[in-house]
């Protein structure tokens, strides 16, 4: 059974407050739903760059809990489509670092470390053009430091280091 239903615009004056219903409901722990309205507000403004970084940040919130790669890839797909080369790099860095953090809890605990090194690329990247007074990748960058650290996370062995042994 396939359903007749088709999705509703919204108005372009309505996108501020549609902004900030997402917010509300990223911190009401309903990433879902943060996605649903920044995705309605993305089919008014496409490069609405708000909603494109709140896109980021819902499908990452949604790591760990639905099928993580595919969510991934998509975050990863948003990030690269902000302007601002910082931001860009920045949100990049976020869905890799939450991919990490989703790793640690589930069978890919050993593909961890790669995610948080990876994240600090981005950030290390990010840092000499951030805005003034904006700390934000460095914030990132220590928070996966410590998750390293405090997981006791190292380089995976490949398997060609392990037969030269």
């Amino acid at each position: 059974m396939t359903d007749d239903f088709e999705l509703r615009a919204i108005s372009s004056s309505a996108v501020p407050e549609a902004l900030a219903k997402a917010e509300r409901y990223r911190l009401l722990n309903q990433p879902d739903e943060a996605e649903s309205i920044c995705r309605d507000i993305l089919g008014v403004d496409p490069r609405c760059q708000p909603a494109l970084a709140m896109l980021v940040l819902a499908l990452s919130d949604q790591f760990g809990h639905q099928e993580t790669q595919g969510n991934f890839r998509e975050a990863a797909q948003v990030a690269a489509k902000l302007e601002d080369n910082y931001e860009r790099l920045y949100y990049g860095g976020i869905a890799r670092e939450r991919s990490a953090r989703a790793m640690l809890a589930g069978m890919s605990r050993a593909y961890a470390y790669d995610g948080f090194r990876e994240a600090m690329e981005w950030y290390e990247e990010a840092l000499p053009i951030r805005p003034s007074g904006d700390d934000n990748a460095i914030l990132r960058w220590n928070s996966c430091v410590r998750a390293i650290r405090k997981h006791n996370l190292r380089p995976r062995v490949e398997e060609a280091e392990l037969q030269l042994e």
